[in-house]
């Protein structure tokens, strides 16, 4: 980027005229957000660049497209047999038709990522439909009727979740509508939350380890967390190799990466929040005593740093939004506790702290903090470090 400075400096160096300044400055602007002129710090960080409206009419489409597609669901819904497979094949065609204008011509953010999502809808709605009429499922969903499906579980779970990340891949070919790209993380979660599942099932039922005792129920699920964790963790390090392959965030693997962080942030953060507090996976309680508190305030400050470091409020907003939560629902949960202030009153005092300090003053916090941290063979990997 040349700052307008710069530009001046070329003038008067003779390199460029008035009007070469002139035109230089013109195209700069009428080139859109992707090209700026101006002091660096002045403009927002890459991270801060609008990514799902994409300004008034594109809003006005949106609510365009509720409105069609509602008042086609119930017209469908009338007209259509109760069973009918037909209802969520017009639905997802219609998204196509509808997208082939709204997003592959006009390329309108938020109308885009509604018709991407009733497109999985209605794929996900067929897929279920196509399930119901393969296999013989139970009328009422419960323990033992789950049980009774084990043979035809994986089978299922992979037409399911195949089936939904083979749409989503197609239509991302097609148009490059980022949230598929959480879609498709979502659905794969799924898939190997169920395997693992399955695997832990058939081992009981084999003998290779015993069934557990009703007292170690909370254990044997709170190892389930591990699941979630190990995805959140995957998910997280194809969003950073998207991050890096894109520093300047101008491509769409960088929106990409941005959904992929919000898919990461809760499977990473609830697993670890139970691992730091003790919390009873069963029952709920948490018994925050001081290490609970100083292990949450540590895995905060490890949560801010990294999103620091690869530049994404995205993987920061929903931590932080999770912590909060529970932390409140403790506090409206604990008024017996006569302890004085309890410590989780600080951890949200601190999550205020955070959100207000950095959302006012994010590049330079990134820059006073990151910068003398690492070392510089990573920092010119990472999204660069505005000035």
């Amino acid at each position: 980027m040349i700052d307008k400075a710069t530009l001046d400096r070329a003038v008067s160096a003779g390199i460029l005229d008035a009007a070469q300044r002139t035109a230089l400055l013109d195209l700069a602007a009428s080139a859109g957000p992707s090209v700026a002129l101006g002091p660096t710090s002045d403009r927002l960080s890459v991270d801060d660049q609008m990514r799902l409206v994409g300004g008034g009419n594109d809003i006005f489409v949106t609510v365009g497209i509720v409105l069609l597609f509602s008042g086609a669901l119930f017209a469908l819904q009338a007209v259509l047999p109760p069973d009918s497979m037909l209802l969520a094949a017009l639905l997802a065609a219609g998204s196509w038709v509808v997208a082939e204008i709204v997003t592959r011509q006009k390329r309108m953010r938020l109308s885009s990522t509604l018709l991407a999502l009733v497109f999985s809808a209605a794929v996900l709605t067929l897929l279920i439909d196509f399930v119901g009429q393969q296999f013989s499922l139970p009328g009422a969903i419960n323990a033992f009727s789950l049980l009774a499906l084990r043979d035809d579980a994986l089978p299922i779970g992979l037409i399911l979740a195949g089936g939904l990340i083979a749409a989503s891949a197609v239509y991302f070919m097609r148009f490059k509508v980022p949230v598929l790209a959480a879609i498709v993380a979502i659905a794969a979660t799924g898939l190997a939350f169920l395997a693992a599942v399955l695997v832990y099932y058939e081992q009981m039922i084999n003998g290779s380890i015993a069934a557990p005792a009703p007292d170690q129920l909370a254990q044997v699920v709170s190892n389930a967390l591990s699941i979630p964790l190990v995805c959140g963790f995957v998910v997280f390090a194809v969003a950073v190799f998207l991050d890096l392959h894109d520093r300047e965030r101008q491509t769409v693997w960088s929106d990409c990466a941005f959904w992929l962080h919000v898919v990461s942030a809760p499977l990473l953060v609830h697993p670890l929040f139970i691992l730091a507090t003790g919390q009873d996976v069963l029952s709920g309680r948490i018994e925050p005593g001081m290490s609970a508190s100083v292990m949450l305030g540590l895995m905060i400050a490890g949560f801010v740093l990294v999103a620091l470091a690869i530049d994404r409020r995205s993987l920061l907003a929903p931590t932080l939004a999770y912590f909060g939560s529970v932390g409140i629902y403790y506090l409206v949960n604990s008024a017996a506790n006569t302890t004085g202030i309890p410590p989780f009153a600080l951890i949200l005092l601190t999550i205020g702290a955070i959100v207000i300090l950095f959302g006012a003053g994010w590049q330079r916090i990134r820059r006073l903090i990151i910068r003398p941290l690492l070392p510089t063979s990573l920092l010119e990997r990472l999204p660069p470090i505005k000035a």
